[in-house]
């Protein structure tokens, strides 16, 4: 098993990234922008610049442009290029605890709960101990509508594995407004998870070499890139499960009005999207702008060809 990490980063060699660059029996990659140090440089890992990667993927990194978190797609092509059969997406201000790597499910068949959802979405922080809060990209529509029922333990075969994040959690610009929270979630009611479609980020999350062929996140749709990508590969059928929180997040600086505005298309499209994906992922198109897409196809045509 070939297990690598996938990072962007515009930063000096931040707290997280260090760590991540020592750990055992992962590979790290970084991949870099405009803004990023021109003297960045790993212990172990891989940090490719932005010459690399206009040499390795010129076509896909035209289409994604510069200056924007979407490069990562360029750092998951070149990990499923050197083999990658467990590929972990994180961001460098997720700080791995001392837990982060261990026992991780993905790629398995294994036990949790399941909760059921009555109208086909799934808000998995809303099962925590911080009930009142959100996950980004859940649907403000559905707030009101977030009761579960507890199937208690049952078999589930993983595809991705989204781990959770104490300190500042993944949360909507909104919710982030209104409570600003500082979470420790409790180990319980983790591993769970739902059959209906869920958001999960890029943050902390793991998925097997076949799902990450398929998972890419949508340059031009602001902060709803990877929530998208999360619909996709779900109305696909692949299966995530959630985990315990296993990093903790000291969040880089925002703007939180500048969030919101990012998150707006999410705002008004999420709940749309979610009623007309399940069964059609290819309806998600409708609402990606077109350069994007043919990246997305793109993507999926190199992808593919790395892993058959």
């Amino acid at each position: 098993m070939t297990k690598m990490i996938v990072c962007t980063s515009i930063y000096e060699v931040t707290e997280a990234i260090e760590k991540y660059d020592t750990l055992d029996d992962w590979n790290l990659i970084v991949v870099g922008d405009l803004k990023s140090p021109k003297n960045y440089s790993l212990k172990n890992g891989i940090f490719l610049n932005t010459q690399d990667q206009e040499r390795l993927f010129p076509e896909i990194s035209s289409l994604i442009g510069w200056n924007c978190i979407q490069r990562r797609n360029i750092g998951f092509l070149y990990a499923l290029k050197s083999g990658a059969t467990i590929v972990a997406s994180v961001d460098d201000d997720n700080i791995p605890n001392n837990n982060w790597g261990k026992n991780i499910v993905v790629g398995k068949t294994t036990s949790a709960n399941e909760f059921k959802s009555k109208n086909g979405i799934f808000d998995p922080v809303a099962v925590t101990n911080y009930p009142f809060l959100w996950h980004r990209g859940f649907p403000i529509q559905k707030l009101n509508e977030r009761t579960y029922e507890d199937l208690g333990s049952q078999l589930v075969t993983v595809d991705i594995e989204a781990a959770f994040w104490n300190g500042d959690p993944d949360i909507d610009a909104i919710c982030r407004m209104e409570h600003a929270p500082n979470c420790t979630f409790d180990a319980d009611p983790f591993p769970f998870f739902s059959r209906s479609i869920a958001p999960f980020n890029s943050q902390n999350t793991f998925l097997t070499a076949s799902a990450l062929s398929e998972y890419f996140m949508f340059p031009g749709v602001g902060r709803m890139d990877d929530i998208w990508a999360a619909f996709y590969l779900q109305a696909l059928g692949r299966q995530v499960i959630f985990t315990e929180a296993t990093v903790t997040q000291k969040r880089n600086d925002h703007d939180l009005t500048i969030d919101f505005e990012k998150e707006v298309l999410g705002y008004v499209n999420n709940h749309k999207i979610l009623a007309e994906i399940i069964g059609n992922p290819e309806s998600l198109k409708r609402y990606v702008p077109s350069d994007s897409w043919r990246a997305f196809e793109l993507y999926k045509t190199i992808a593919k060809a790395f892993i058959n």
